[in-house]
């Protein structure tokens, strides 16, 4: 079996983020934008996968956000998005994204078990414990009032089935299960690579006690630094240990001028204003991904890449915010494009080799 990439030596790792959806992470009416057909995601996957880049990580949507593009209502759902993959790609980790609130524990480890055992060791779970109500009402659910409380029931349940082993109950405040069993188990040992985004406290705990890979959105460099150390002192007192890493927006161009003239124009001459208008106040209202000023200061952001982090600029100005943010603590990025099956052709053969020269990645 192949060491799943995420464990690899490589100090800043990089994946590409939410090209299962419309648009990945951007909000913009440009006739380029990402329209998440299934032969431009395998050329995408593909693309990343034979040069290198750790992971492949989807988002779960199951509607969209309005406006005129409706933002996000295409979607590949996750643990069939990264089964598919797995016979298309060699050395990639594959992601798959699950709401705890809307698929079972029981299913959700027979589902990460096939996709382990179809890569070969390659998955990982993306755990999202919830903020977008109209999306649980199409499932006739409403979100507890402490997410992550059902959170830990739902990741005890999917580990101990993993297990395998003689058959259990769980009874807690969130399940009621008699007879759990489950085969076979992961390929990987204990179990895949699990990943959880967090901000608000009860997040940050969480992801802190249970997961291997930490992601949080962050304004700026010295808010990044607050929650790095942050998330250092929540993963010691539990006792492990866990990467930190960071969604972000990418425009690669030759020059300043030219990536600033983009993001300008996809970002703000093209956005689809009403999309984000309504993307803001979900996330403002019923989320806690972001500080509170963001949504005041950072319309831009949420418009270019829901509100992460812009790598805008040239090949060497993104590996020197690449430097910065290696030196703060983070283990590496999730990178959003407007359309990565056109943009990573360019940010490949431009940005590795400068990341090669820097020592963030192995040549």
């Amino acid at each position: 079996m192949k060491m799943n990439p995420m464990r690899n030596d490589n100090r800043f790792k990089l994946g590409v983020f939410a090209a299962n959806a419309d648009g990945c992470l951007s909000i913009t009416k440009v006739p380029e934008r990402w329209m998440a057909s299934w032969d431009d995601i395998v050329a995408a996957a593909q693309m990343a996968d034979q040069a290198g880049l750790e992971f492949f990580l989807p988002l779960a949507r199951w509607k969209g956000f309005g406006g005129e593009t409706n933002a996000r209502h295409i979607s590949f759902e996750t643990f069939t998005f990264a089964a598919a993959l797995s016979g298309l790609t060699e050395q990639i980790a594959l992601f798959a994204t699950v709401h705890s609130l809307i698929v079972p524990p029981v299913y959700a480890a027979k589902a990460l078990a096939t996709v382990d055992h179809a890569s070969h060791g390659r998955a990982g779970l993306n755990i999202v414990c919830g903020w977008n109500q109209p999306e649980f009402d199409m499932f006739g659910l409403q979100k507890p009032e402490n997410v992550y409380d059902q959170g830990k029931e739902w990741l005890e349940i999917l580990t101990r089935t993993l297990k395998g082993g003689a058959p259990f109950d769980y009874k807690g405040e969130h399940f009621d299960l008699k007879g759990v069993e489950g085969a076979p188990s992961t390929v990987q040992t204990p179990h895949p690579i699990l990943l959880s985004a967090a901000f608000s406290p009860p997040g940050r705990d969480f992801a802190a006690k249970y997961c291997d890979c930490i992601f949080t959105t962050f304004n700026d460099h010295d808010e990044a630094e607050k929650s790095i150390a942050d998330f250092n002192q929540r993963v010691e007192k539990a006792g492990r240990q866990a990467g930190f890493y960071a969604p972000v927006h990418v425009v690669c161009r030759p020059t300043q001028q030219e990536a600033d003239a983009y993001y300008e124009n996809f970002a703000v001459t093209h956005a689809d204003n009403d999309a984000v208008d309504i993307h803001m106040a979900m996330k403002k209202k019923m989320s806690g991904s972001h500080d509170p000023k963001t949504y005041d200061l950072y319309r831009k952001r949420f418009a270019a890449g829901a509100g992460s982090f812009p790598y805008v600029g040239t090949p060497q100005a993104i590996v020197d915010q690449m430097i910065i943010m290696e030196r703060l603590g983070f283990g590496g990025v999730a990178m959003s494009f407007v359309n990565p099956k056109l943009e990573l052709p360019y940010f490949l053969e431009n940005v590795l080799p400068l990341m090669e020269e820097a020592g963030l990645r192995e040549k």
